[in-house]
């Protein structure tokens, strides 16, 4: 590393808010996310994580519509009161919406512009966050960047945070999206670990990545991952991440945090065909976390 390069680490480092283990309890928000449900319609969803016991919901991208046909939750282009609207359906089925998805990659031409609409419409909806990441495949890594930079004050301004999750190529761990983060420099552009896919995409252990990036992240995109017997996602608890290694480097840092839960379904199994069999592993995965919070942060 050169001179001028330690220099860039710094300044990054000083644009963006620091995160120490304060000695204060992290607020943990145990979310489900919609994803798992996007079979069924929408308010179906909110219906199943509430009777699931969550009080916090993140959005998927697809459900139903009126028609029966899968379709966008809600398009870029769509209006701020779009969202609001979705909220405010959120909201009455007892659930505080904490996050959405950008739904477009870091590297794709139009990204800065199309992620300015979604902080708009999270903003409008008084969602947190903004969940993004970038290509499955390396390259294009100063797009990524010029996105990120583009967005950042907009969503400074706005007071939500946009929030990079592993996802392979540029964003594959945590330590390469704090070199994003770095590189960009804007404090409302923090991290969303996502160590199911840390351990899926690129056959890393997710707890010594952790370590080097836990400052960071601001979310976690809660799903797990088995390479054996077979290579597959699943829910929390189920694969051969161990949880209370992960949460532990943040679980005193005095900030409020989501947890949100992407995938909750059992290793080696169908899925569920009912949405009712989606709300018993909702809230298998949401008494998982809570017991791992609740060890992690008790006292003494």
């Amino acid at each position: 590393m050169t001179r001028r390069d330690s220099l860039k680490l710094g300044i990054g480092a000083l644009a963006r808010p620091a995160l120490a283990q304060s000695g204060a309890l992290t607020k943990f928000q145990i979310a489900c996310m919609t994803l798992p449900y996007s079979p069924f319609p929408f308010e179906r969803a909110l219906e199943g994580i509430a009777s699931a016991g969550y009080k916090f919901a993140a959005w998927g991208n697809n459900h139903p519509d009126k028609s029966g046909k899968r379709a966008p939750l809600i398009e870029p282009s769509e209006p701020p009161k779009a969202a609001a609207d979705l909220a405010a359906t959120t909201r009455a089925a007892g659930l505080e919406p904490v996050m959405m998805f950008s739904t477009v990659n870091l590297e794709e031409p139009d990204a800065g512009k199309l992620h300015a609409m979604r902080v708009e419409q999270a903003a409008a909806a008084r969602i947190p966050f903004v969940l993004t990441f970038g290509r499955t495949r390396p390259g294009e890594y100063e797009n990524a960047i010029r996105c990120l930079k583009y967005v950042g004050p907009i969503a400074r301004k706005a007071g939500v945070t946009v929030v990079v999750k592993q996802h392979g190529g540029n964003t594959a761990t945590g330590q390469m999206i704090s070199r994003m983060l770095r590189d960009t420099g804007e404090e409302a552009v923090l991290m969303c670990y996502d160590a199911g896919n840390v351990l899926d995409y690129e056959d890393n252990d997710p707890i010594p990545d952790i370590q080097e990036c836990w400052r960071d992240i601001r979310a976690f995109a809660i799903k797990d991952h088995r390479n054996w017997p077979k290579d597959e996602d699943c829910g929390p608890g189920f694969g051969e991440i161990d949880h209370y290694r992960l949460l532990t480097p943040v679980a005193r840092t005095g900030l409020t945090m989501p947890l949100a839960c992407e995938n909750i379904f059992e290793p080696l199994l169908e899925r569920p065909k009912t949405a009712d069999g989606v709300d018993a592993l909702a809230r298998r995965a949401r008494e998982f976390l809570e017991t791992v919070t609740r060890g992690i942060q008790q006292e003494g």
